[in-house]
């Protein structure tokens, strides 16, 4: 999920800078320091959005920037476990596929993909079930569930997400408009059959 955190920090101006506005320049250096950083807490950041307090610049003998207490609000992206996902497939590997959720990726292992037992068809570029014949390739779209989370290190090539779409509403999104219909079909015809049978009743 997004969440909007505000952060207290000090910004390094180097003199090339000041004849630039002080926040357009602050908002620009803590990008370059902490955009796509993760942070055990609040997650990835995604973006600095705005200076909301600024100091006055201080200025260290032999260094010659100045250097500004701020206090700013920043974007961040932080995958929670059991959390409901949709991404877009952006790689097929023989073990699973690779699925782009927000600023991060997440893995579905093969045996999380579908009930079905999964091949890989390596000219296709596709995951493809046996007994339905159903496919994943890239760029399909998907909803899935995190069921597994490490946030460890400092980028987000560090971090390993774990998918499954092995559960019902997840999937394929042609899949899961597949599974709707089917089952607005049975209630359909699961009514029919009881008219049906009260029609006779009043008949006899």
């Amino acid at each position: 999920m997004y969440l909007i955190s505000k952060i207290e920090d000090t910004v390094r101006i180097s003199p090339s800078s000041f004849e630039e506005p002080v926040k357009e320049t602050a908002v620009e250096v803590l990008n370059e320091n902490y955009m796509g950083k993760i942070d055990k807490k609040l997650g990835l950041m995604v973006t600095v959005k705005e200076i909301e307090e600024i100091g006055e610049g201080k200025v260290i003998m032999g260094d010659g920037a100045a250097y500004h207490d701020v206090i700013f609000s920043a974007l961040f992206f932080k995958p929670e476990l059991h959390e409901i996902v949709e991404g877009e497939v952006i790689e097929i590997t023989e073990f699973g596929a690779f699925v782009r959720i927000g600023p991060m990726d997440g893995l579905v292992h093969v045996s999380q993909v579908t009930d079905d037992y999964i091949n890989y068809d390596a000219k296709r570029g596709a995951l493809i079930g046996k007994e339905s014949k159903t496919s994943l390739e890239e760029g399909n779209k998907v909803r899935a569930r995190i069921v597994a989370l490490s946030l460890k290190g400092k980028s987000s090539k560090e971090t390993k997400i774990g998918l499954t779409m092995r559960q019902p509403g997840l999937g394929r999104f042609e899949w899961i408009e597949e599974e709707k219909d089917k089952s607005k079909n049975k209630g359909k015809s699961r009514v029919k059959g009881k008219s049906k049978g009260k029609e006779k009743g009043r008949k006899k």
